[in-house]
């Protein structure tokens, strides 16, 4: 058949096909730089090599990891694949993300939370948070939060640009509903806060804003959910559950002595929990997912924090995670790696703040920087080492091209909406 068909009709039928499936970009892309027009459709088609057919986002398939980690990143994090799902629909590819909802439909704890990470086949992944308080001897609940809560977030946005209320109508009792009940019984009574778990980086256990932040989102979307099949005591209940999560976030988490939010609480190990001052990426969050406004002042101070804290002021520049970060660092003593993710987050920021179309050139400029960091085949990875501009951990992560494209959306939305005035 090969034969007789020769191979460079093969070759031609599968080039035609996936032009034609990116062919179709963000409109307005035209308003960009060549170098990112490009690197968004070269995003495009990375994130599709990184998602199973079985609908599993899986966070990067780079094995080169294994050297230093001993374990890979070929696994599902609800947490990345919330986000990329969200990137997909937003680039006008719902029938991939409508995969990833129904398989986190299938994975989902009959509790209503996922857990760290999962094999492409739904099965559970390998991971160090312990379901058991040893020295307390009492159960824990080994989450982190923000990947139930970001699964129902990317749900909302889903069924907003698309209308899948098939989908979502299959969804709602047993992931939706299910997702929010947790959400709001899992709190402490008495300052309203979640109760502790895991951050969105892995590395700590306490009551993150980053998390706070997520579930607010989370249950907003629950409850319009809720509001969409007129269960309306539902969509009280999840309302004033994120409506007192902001309040909360902004008495437990906001810190007077040092004129913005804290990271978070950290987890002692015993009731108690230590205000943790450390500047984080994720901050971004407090905006992001609607707790404050961008033009808040607690949220200024915050992001001016990030700005400045977190740039690396090096040839190569960029925004790391979170001071005196050491994931991946090659040098000890040398700044920590900038961050793709965190990197366009603050541009994310830029963009919320902007009232002008000159203010947009901050984002722009991230945008930029961003394209120039890709390899030249168009890859990204997830760290970039500020001494040398080499990539760092793993190539690609599917996470660094899926924000790319969201804060691209985000700016080309913005700049449509100063240009009209």
């Amino acid at each position: 058949h090969v034969l007789t068909r020769e191979p460079q009709n093969y070759f031609r039928e599968s080039e035609t096909f996936w032009r034609v499936w990116v062919c179709e970009p963000r409109p307005g892309l035209a308003k960009l730089s060549p170098r990112l027009g490009d690197l968004y459709k070269r995003s495009l088609l990375v994130i599709r090599t990184q998602i199973d057919n079985g609908g599993a986002i899986i966070a990067a398939n780079d094995h080169d990891v294994t050297d230093r980690a001993t374990d890979h990143y070929s696994y599902l994090w609800p947490r990345d694949g919330a986000f990329v799902a969200n990137a997909l629909d937003i680039a006008g590819h719902p029938e991939l993300s409508r995969k990833f909802f129904e398989i986190c439909h299938r994975i989902v704890d009959e509790r209503g939370y996922f857990l760290q990470k999962y094999n492409p086949d739904g099965s559970v992944g390998s991971g160090w948070h312990s379901f058991w308080d040893a020295g307390r001897e009492l159960p824990v609940v080994p989450i982190q939060e923000d990947e139930t809560a970001l699964v129902i977030w990317a749900l909302w946005e889903h069924f907003q640009k698309c209308r899948d209320i098939d989908l979502v109508n299959n969804l709602y009792s047993d992931l939706i509903l299910r997702c929010a009940d947790f959400m709001v019984v899992h709190r402490d009574p008495q300052t309203n806060l979640p109760l502790p778990s895991w951050n969105l980086w892995e590395d700590r256990r306490g009551v993150h804003t980053f998390t706070c932040a997520t579930i607010v989102a989370g249950l907003r979307a629950a409850a319009n959910f809720a509001r969409l099949f007129e269960d309306i005591p539902k969509a009280d209940i999840y309302n004033e559950a994120a409506d007192e999560l902001c309040v909360a976030m902004r008495i437990y988490l906001y810190s007077d002595e040092h004129g913005r939010f804290l990271r978070g609480l950290q987890a002692n190990g015993d009731d108690s929990m230590t205000p943790d001052p450390i500047v984080d990426a994720s901050l971004f969050g407090i905006f992001y997912f609607g707790c404050f406004a961008p033009d808040d002042p607690v949220v200024i101070s915050t992001m001016t924090a990030v700005a400045e804290k977190l740039a690396n002021n090096t040839e190569f520049g960029g925004i790391a995670r979170f001071e005196h970060d050491s994931y991946m660092r090659a040098d000890a003593p040398a700044a920590p790696n900038s961050w793709i993710i965190t990197t366009l987050w603050l541009a994310e920021y830029f963009i919320a703040s902007a009232r002008s179309v000159d203010d947009l050139q901050k984002a722009l400029s991230l945008l930029e920087w961003t394209a120039e960091r890709a390899l030249p085949s168009g890859i990204l990875a997830e760290q970039i080492d500020p001494l040398t501009g080499e990539p760092r951990s793993v190539s690609p992560l599917t996470w660094s091209h899926s924000t790319f494209i969201t804060t691209v959306d985000s700016y080309l939305s913005k700049l449509k909406d100063l240009e009209a005035g």
